[in-house]
């Protein structure tokens, strides 16, 4: 099979990836890698921004000054931890954070730096940044979140059904939740750029979705009535329909936003709003194109198999396979006995007078009927405790003085009868 015809045989259902019925090993890969990144906001936290959380902000050029040094030299000048990151360029500039400061104790900290790396008083920037500008900036980043989410649900619960919003919302708690792990346990600073950025991957990972739950709406149209298969079926067949297309348009997407985080990255350093955007992007759009495929669609397959409708559908459809299953091994059974009873006839040959064993002849067709027409004078007779045929020997039909012949089956009588001899009529009584 080649690469190019994959798509195809992928959407015609002729090749599949078993995704929403491993839902137990998405689920467990999930939750351990959920685990993770709340024990790294929880035991590392979050570093937030100055917007944030408040504080001074001091940027000047210098080639002589490294991380360390400016850490030293702020912490000698009264202005407590600091965190200098370089942005790079061409001047090398440098961006440095505090917390609040009073004026008497940024304006040591302004001088100290001027002296300690050589920097003119018109090279340095300094802004300050109160606590009630970060806590208004942090609490209009989760108003837009939650809005975002009921929006969401609202859309889908109209568009489609509660059922495919409950697996969407979830999805997205799964996306938002790894990329805040992820910054806290690499440390990335969380900017406004970057909940601007949480907010689109949100976006593009709910685009995802909804491709999938039209395609899985469509599949299972009808499909109580008609009985094909199960809901879990019908859902894995959809996402393998569109499962080439959510790749592509990932891989679309994530390609450039790589080059601008890793380019941008060693370009321009750290801490600028493109590497805020483009961070928060990559990771979100990896977590986004997973949790669409291995989550949403498992969880909703879920929701509609607890219904009874569905429940019965089941049912139905198990026992149709495992009568369909039955009917293949007995196909299979009768065929290997008859291929027995073939090697059995070929190994008596014609040495034996003709003799069939008892077996090879109750495995034919019609054991009764075959070799009636050739066979001596046989009256067959019928007891009453017994439903098969029995005739009596031509010898003791012929002699009047001996008692009522022995009885025996036609496999018997056919066992050992001679090969000559005229044929007469069957009677049955």
């Amino acid at each position: 099979m080649r690469l190019g015809e994959i798509p195809g045989r992928l959407y015609r259902g002729e090749i599949s990836v078993n995704i929403v019925s491993r839902q137990k090993m998405w689920y467990l890969i999930s939750g351990c890698i959920v685990l993770v990144s709340i024990a790294a906001v929880l035991l590392r936290g979050l570093n937030f921004t100055v917007e944030f959380k408040g504080g001074n902000v001091f940027e000047f050029p210098a080639t002589n000054a490294s991380s360390n040094s400016i850490a030293t030299v702020v912490s000698n000048a009264g202005g407590g931890s600091s965190t200098a990151q370089f942005v790079g360029g061409s001047v090398h500039q440098w961006h440095v954070t505090t917390g609040i400061l009073a004026s008497s104790t940024r304006d040591h900290v302004l001088t100290a730096l001027q002296n300690a790396f050589h920097v003119a008083s018109s090279s340095m920037n300094v802004e300050s940044i109160g606590p009630s500008w970060g806590s208004s900036i942090t609490s209009k980043a989760i108003e837009a979140m939650i809005i975002f989410m009921i929006v969401v649900v609202i859309y889908l619960s109209v568009a489609f059904e509660w059922k495919m919003a409950v697996g969407a919302f979830v999805a997205l708690l799964h996306d938002i939740l790894i990329t805040i792990g992820v910054y806290a346990l690499i440390g990335f600073q969380v900017s406004p750029t970057s909940v601007i950025g949480l907010v689109t991957i949100l976006g593009y990972s709910l685009y995802d979705t909804v491709v999938v739950f039209d395609k899985v709406r469509e599949n299972t149209a009808g499909l109580v009535t008609s009985e094909r298969s199960t809901y879990t079926d019908a859902a894995n067949l959809a996402l393998n329909q569109t499962l080439v297309r959510s790749i592509n348009t990932s891989l679309t997407a994530l390609i450039p936003v790589a080059c601008i985080l890793f380019i941008g990255l060693a370009l321009l350093g750290t801490g600028t709003t493109l590497n805020d955007l483009s961070l928060v992007l990559f990771v979100g759009m990896m977590s986004g194109t997973y949790s669409s495929l291995c989550i949403a669609t498992p969880v909703l397959a879920d929701l509609k198999e607890r219904e009874p409708a569905m429940r019965k559908l089941k049912e139905r459809v198990e026992r149709r396979q495992a009568g369909g299953r039955a009917a293949v091994r007995r196909a299979a059974e009768a065929g290997t006995k008859a291929t027995g009873a073939k090697g059995a006839t070929a190994k008596a040959g014609p040495d034996q007078g003709g003799t069939v064993a008892a077996s090879t002849v109750a495995a034919s067709a019609d054991p009764v009927d075959e070799g009636i027409d050739d066979r001596d004078s046989l009256d067959s007779a019928t007891t009453d405790d017994e439903d098969e045929f029995t005739v009596t020997s031509p010898a003791s039909a012929s002699s009047p003085g001996q008692p009522a012949a022995a009885r025996t089956t036609i496999r018997q009588q056919q066992a050992r009868r001679p090969s000559g001899g005229s044929a007469n009529r069957k009677k049955r009584r």
